[in-house]
């Protein structure tokens, strides 16, 4: 049961958005501050990533853990609701399906992708020398 009300719950979920996350802000910052430049939501590549790097044909996805399903069994973002689960399970498993192909169609234009996920961002130094390795490729 949900702990909500319909009408909290709907506007909760109405200020999420795709796009300028918190997440999204923190691995931003983290890139500019290494000297690394980049573009945004690059509309020509297949899923948009997040982060594009042109020259380098390196891109980086954003995920929330809830939202994009994140499979690690340690990862306590990624619990299913339980409630109305008839609509959820459908709903995030589309989107899991849909950033797989996104990825693919990434790598087969010769792109490296690399996806960071929203509960990485909890251990900053591991994330910074993970981005380090992937973008200094």
């Amino acid at each position: 049961m949900d702990t909500l009300s319909t009408i909290e719950r709907s506007e909760r979920m109405a200020r999420i958005h795709g796009r300028d996350t918190k997440p999204e802000m923190v691995v931003r910052r983290l890139l500019h501050g290494m000297g690394y430049r980049y573009r945004l939501h690059r509309g020509d590549l297949p899923g948009k990533p997040d982060i594009a790097f042109g020259k380098r044909k390196k891109a980086i996805f954003i995920h929330g853990c809830f939202w994009h399903r994140h499979d690690d069994p340690t990862c306590r973002l990624a619990r299913l609701p339980k409630s109305r689960l008839e609509f959820w399970e459908p709903k995030l498993s589309a989107n899991a399906k849909r950033d797989t192909l996104n990825q693919e169609a990434l790598k087969r234009l010769g792109w490296n992708v690399l996806v960071v996920w929203e509960c990485e961002l909890r251990q900053s130094e591991q994330l910074e020398n993970k981005l380090r390795q992937f973008v200094g490729e």
